[in-house]
């Protein structure tokens, strides 16, 4: 079976409707507990929002001003035209939900912060192609680290949405320290 190649692309706000129409339809199709989320965890200041009670609509509202405004960084993977997968990768200090973990070397750290990839075209690259393209975009943008946070005990492909350790350990990333969650931080140089 030969699977068609796949192209990766900066979201952007004329990718908008590419973002939506896959964060609609696509993403969550086998974990709807996640539907609402449009990617606005990390870009949520935590400590001011109450996630909780952030709704679908209002999730969607807060993405479709921050790719407008060009203030949500990130990756669209398309095959074929379409979009089949999603990273949000962006420089440390563009992501509140990490405010509360700031140290001085932030302002060199660009997050790895999640992979959403479609059921259909899991296991064929996607997530790798994806960070592939992060780890280019962040040396454009200057920055000196490349930081992940995989789960060490994750289980199901829901689990494994900020990437299996394997994957970044793949790429060259080395482990930089575990939390008591059993989140490992992982890290590689960019320069």
């Amino acid at each position: 079976m030969s699977v068609a190649a796949i192209e990766v692309q900066p979201l952007a706000p004329q990718r908008l409707a590419d973002f939506l129409a896959f964060f609609d339809h696509d993403a969550f199709v086998d974990n709807r507990r996640w539907q609402s989320c449009y990617c606005q965890y990390l870009h949520t200041d935590h400590g001011r929002v109450d996630w909780a009670l952030c709704t679908a609509q209002q999730n969607r509202a807060a993405a479709c001003q921050r790719i407008e405004a060009a203030r949500m960084p990130g990756l669209l993977a398309y095959r074929d035209g379409r979009v089949v997968g999603w990273c949000n990768a962006a420089p440390l200090t563009m992501l509140p939900a990490y405010a509360d973990e700031r140290t001085d070397e932030d302002a060199q750290i660009g997050q790895i912060g999640c992979f959403v990839v479609a059921p259909s075209a899991r296991r064929q690259g996607v997530a790798r192609a994806l960070l592939s393209a992060a780890l280019g975009t962040f040396r454009q943008q200057g920055l000196r680290i490349a930081q992940g946070f995989p789960q060490r005990d994750a289980r199901s492909d829901a689990q494994q949405h900020l990437g299996p350790l394997s994957l970044f350990v793949d790429a060259g990333f080395h482990v930089h320290g575990e939390r008591d969650d059993g989140t490992i931080v992982v890290r590689r140089n960019l320069v």
